[in-house]
This record gives structure tokens, C-alpha cells and sequence, in this order.
């Protein structure tokens, strides 16, 4: 968790992504992520971030999800790819800040 604190903050260009379902998105995400479910992270990868430099951080429920999406991200030409180990339940256990959808 360190780590991604880390290159988030050195890289201003680095970028958060949760992976996981809607559903999920909306209970609770990490204040600065993008969202980009597994299901259609291929189809809008390249739309949204089209820089293939650009350093993303993947992150998923518990860490499972993320290491395919950014697997598929690197079989994309992306360069500077990684997985956050933990996921969302790391993410909420470091005091990460974390927003939720008004419903």
C-alpha cells in the first residue's frame, strides 16, 4: 500500500483504476480511482487512456481481478502496468480515502 502511495504521488499522471462490477463502484471506491470494470476494460482502455506510458494501477476486490486486467493491459501495448496487492480490502484497511455514490 505504501508503494502505490508512493507512485501516485511521485507520477501525477499515474492513475488508480478499480476493476471491479458496478455494484461494487458504487458502495466504495478509492477517492482518486477511475473506473474501468474488468468487463469492459478492453473495449475503453484505449479511449480513456490512450498514452501507453502511462503508469496504471489496477486494483480489484482482493487482488484476483486486478493481476487479469493488468495482464490484459500489458497484451495492449501498455508499459507501466501493476497490480495492487490487496485490492479494495487493502485499500480500506490503510485508511485509503474512499468515497461512496449517493443513491
Amino acid at each position: 500500500m505504501a508503494e502505490a502511495r508512493e507512485r501516485l504521488a511521485k507520477n501525477p499522471d499515474a492513475v488508480l483504476v478499480d476493476v471491479r462490477e458496478d455494484n461494487e463502484w458504487t458502495k466504495g471506491h478509492a477517492a482518486q480511482a477511475t473506473h474501468l470494470g474488468k468487463g469492459i476494460l478492453e473495449r475503453d482502455l484505449e479511449k480513456t487512456f490512450p498514452e501507453v506510458d502511462r503508469e496504471l494501477i489496477m486494483y480489484c476486490g482482493g487482488g484476483f481481478r486486478s493481476v487479469l486486467t493488468a495482464a490484459a493491459a500489458q497484451k495492449m501495448g501498455y508499459k507501466n502496468v501493476a497490480s495492487l496487492i490487496g485490492g479494495y480490502k487493502a485499500l480500506v484497511a490503510a485508511n485509503w480515502p474512499i468515497e461512496r455514490q449517493q443513491s
